[in-house]
C-alpha cells in the first residue's frame, strides 16, 4: 500500500533561529531538535548528554517503599525469592537483570518462566505451585501480573507474597500483592509511564540500592537488559527510555555479556549496534525461544557466564530462530489466501482471522506481516486447550486494547498495549466476536489510520547531506518511537547514471541520484523497490522521502540515503 507523505510542524521559527545560534548548527537541525519538543541550550544539553542522574526518584511510583521493604526484609531473612517473568523479550530480559543482580546478594534465588503453551501469558497457576513446593515465600513478578486476581489470592492463600513489577494497563480491580508496581495505575504519580516491563525492574532495583546506600554503578552494567527490552517491546525513546537505552547500547557496544556476545557472534554482527539492531537482531533469537522451545532457555543464554556453553545455547536459539521463520512464512501465505478468498475484504476495515493448525507462537508475527500488506487492526487466532487464543497488532493511531474492551462481553482474558494485545475466547464466540470487533473498529477508527504515513521532518538539498551534517544528526539517536530516525525530501532528483535494480530478482533498488544542477552525487538503498530501475533510467526527475545511514563496506565508510518511497514526476 502506497503510504502518504505528510509534513511535520516545523515548530516556531524564532525558537528555532536562537537554538541554532546558541548551539551553532544549521537550522535543520535545530528545527529536528524543536520538533521533539527541545528548545533550550540546557534542554539540548540534557538530549545530547544523557546522564544517569537525570533518572527520576524511582520512590515516586506508588508502593515503592513497600516493595523496597518486603525485598530487604526477605533478604535478611534469608527467604526463597523466586524472580518470575513472561516468556518474550521483555519478561525474559527482565528475570535475567533481576535474577543476575540479585544472585551476588542473596539465596536461596530461583526463577520461572511460564511456558507458551501449557500455561501461556503472566503468572500461571503452575508458577505458584512451583513457588510452593519450593518454599518460596516471595515472588517479584516481572512484565506481568497486573490482571492476575486469583493466581495473586492463590499464591497469598499459601502464605506467597508478590511484588508486582507490569507495565501493562490495570483493570478495575487490583490483584491483592503486597506492592504493585506500575506507573499506569490510576493513583500512580510517577512523572512517566511509559517504561517496558523491565524498565519497572530497574526501577525497584534502584529504588533498593538507594535505600541500602549501594553505589548506582552496581547496576550500571545490567542496563543491557533494559536496552534491549526497550527496543523489543517497542515503548518511547523519551524520557527516561531514551537514557536507559542510551547507556545500555554503550554496554552492549563495548562490552557485552557472555551469552548476547554469543548471539551476536552466530549472527554476524560485527557492527556498532542500534536500537532497529536489538529489535532485528537480537530479539527475535531471544523470543524464539519461548515461541519453539521455552522461555527458560533464553533465560539460561542471557545469564550464562560460561563462554562454551553460552555457545551452544546460542547456537539451539538460532535454529529455534531459523525454525520460527519457516513456520512464519508458512502461515503468513495461509492467512494472505484467506484474506485474497474473501470478497468482502476492501470494505472492511478490520481483519480477524482463525485457524486452530496455526502455531501460536508466530500469529503475533503474522499479525504485524498482514498490516504491512493490508494496513488495518489485524487479529489471528489459533487453538489452545479448546479455545481461540491469538494476537492483535493495531495502525498508528488505533487503540487495539480499547477495542477488545468494547468486546469484553465475549471474550475470556485479554490484556496489552495500544497496538499489541493477546486475547483468548471460546471457539463458539468466534463468529460474534469477529462481527463485534469489525462493528467497533469501523465506528471508531478514523480515516487515516487506514493508511500508512511517512512524516516527514524536513525537505533537504542533497548538498546539506555532509559528514558534519551526519555527525550531528547521529547524537539525536537512540532512535525508536518517540525519537524517530529523522525523515526527509530531497525533490527532483535524477538518476546520475548509475541506478540500478539488485538482488534475488531485482528486488531491491540501488539509487545513484543527483539534484536537478547535479551539484552532488550520493548513493541509496530502497528495498524492495526495484520495479522502479526502469521508469528512474529515462532521465525523469523524481521525489524521494528517505534517512540518512552510514554504510560500511571493506573497512570504507559512507554516507546513503536509506529510502522508503518515491515519487516520480510524469
Amino acid at each position: 500500500m502506497k503510504p502518504k507523505w505528510t509534513n511535520k510542524k516545523q515548530g516556531d521559527a524564532a525558537t528555532v533561529e536562537q537554538l541554532s545560534k546558541e548551539l551553532n548548527i544549521n537550522q535543520t537541525l535545530s528545527r529536528l531538535l524543536v520538533q521533539r519538543g527541545i528548545t533550550t541550550f540546557e534542554e539540548a544539553r540534557k538530549f545530547f548528554r544523557p546522564e544517569l542522574n537525570d533518572l527520576h526518584d524511582p520512590f515516586l511510583m506508588k508502593d515503592m517503599d513497600i516493595a523496597v521493604g518486603r525485598l530487604r526484609q526477605a533478604i535478611q531473612n534469608k527467604e526463597a525469592i523466586l524472580v518470575y517473568g513472561d516468556y518474550d523479550v521483555d519478561g525474559t530480559t527482565s528475570v535475567a537483570m533481576v535474577y543476575s543482580f540479585l544472585s551476588h546478594l542473596h539465596e536461596p534465588l530461583d526463577y520461572y518462566i511460564p511456558d507458551r503453551y501449557t500455561e501461556g501469558y503472566g503468572i500461571s497457576r503452575q508458577g505458584i505451585d512451583y513457588a510452593i513446593d519450593h518454599n518460596v515465600s516471595l515472588i517479584i513478578a516481572l512484565d506481568c501480573g497486573i490482571k492476575a486476581l486469583e493466581q495473586t489470592s492463590y499464591a497469598k492463600s499459601h502464605g506467597i507474597d508478590l511484588i508486582i513489577c507490569d507495565h501493562h494497563l490495570p483493570g478495575e480491580t487490583l490483584p491483592e500483592a503486597i506492592a504493585i508496581l506500575d506507573p499506569k495505575r490510576p493513583d500512580c504519580g510517577y512523572p512517566y509511564k511509559e517504561l517496558s516491563g523491565c524498565g519497572i525492574g530497574f526501577k525497584l532495583l534502584q529504588a533498593y540500592t538507594q535505600n541500602t546506600e549501594m553505589p548506582l554503578e552496581l547496576l550500571e552494567g545490567h542496563l543491557d537488559f533494559v536496552a534491549i527490552s526497550i527496543a523489543c517491546d517497542i515503548v518511547p525513546l523519551t524520557d527516561e527510555n531514551r537514557i536507559l537505552a542510551f547507556f545500555g547500547l554503550q554496554k552492549l557496544n563495548s562490552a557485552p555479556r557472555q551469552g548476547i556476545k554469543a548471539l551476536l557472534d552466530i549472527a554476524e554482527a560485527s557492527y556498532t549496534l542500534t536500537i532497529q539492531d536489538l529489535v532485528f537482531v537480537i530479539g527475535p533469537r531471544i523470543n524464539a525461544a519461548g515461541r519453539i522451545e521455552h522461555g527458560k532457555k533464553a533465560v539460561e543464554l542471557l545469564i550464562s557466564t560460561d563462554h562454551s556453553g553460552a555457545d551452544i545455547q546460542s547456537q539451539a536459539i538460532d535454529a529455534n530462530n531459523s525454525h520460527r521463520k519457516g513456520i512464519d512464512k508458512d502461515i503468513t501465505q495461509h492467512a494472505i489466501d484467506m484474506m485474497e478468498a474473501n470478497s468482502s475484504k476492501d470494505e472492511q476495515k478490520s481483519i480477524v482471522l482463525y485457524h486452530e493448525s496455526w502455531h501460536k507462537g508466530v500469529v503475533g508475527i503474522v499479525a504485524s506481516r498482514l498490516i504491512e500488506r493490508y494496513y488495518k487492526p489485524t487479529i489471528l487466532l489459533t487453538i489452545t486447550d479448546g479455545k481461540a487464543t491469538g494476537s492483535a497488532r493495531s495502525v498508528r493511531g488505533f487503540s487495539v486494547y480499547k477495542a477488545l474492551l468494547a468486546c469484553d462481553d465475549l471474550l475470556e482474558q485479554y490484556g496489552g498495549h495500544k497496538y499489541a494485545a493477546g486475547l483468548t475466547l471460546k471457539v463458539e464466540n468466534l463468529p460474534a466476536f469477529q462481527k463485534k470487533f469489525e462493528e467497533v473498529v469501523a465506528a471508531t477508527i478514523q480515516p487515516e489510520s487506514l493508511f500508512p504515513q511517512i512524516d516527514v521532518d524536513s525537505e533537504l538539498h542533497l548538498d546539506e547531506i555532509t559528514p558534519k551534517f551526519f555527525r550531528i544528526l547521529k547524537q539525536l539517536a537512540p532512535f525508536g518511537p518517540g525519537n524517530p530516525n529523522p525523515t526527509f525530501v530531497s525533490k527532483r532528483v535524477v538518476d546520475a547514471g548509475d541506478s540500478r535494480a539488485v538482488g534475488e530478482s531485482k528486488y531491491h533498488l540501488k539509487l545513484d541520484v543527483t539534484p536537478s544542477d547535479r551539484t552532488v552525487r550520493i548513493s541509496g538503498i530502497g528495498f524492495g523497490m526495484g520495479d522502479y530501475a526502469t521508469a528512474i533510467k529515462t532521465g525523469n526527475a523524481f521525489d524521494i522521502a528517505y534517512s540518512i545511514e552510514e554504510n560500511e563496506w571493506k573497512g570504507n565508510r559512507t554516507l546513503q540515503l536509506k529510502v522508503k518511497d518515491l515519487h516520480m514526476e510524469h
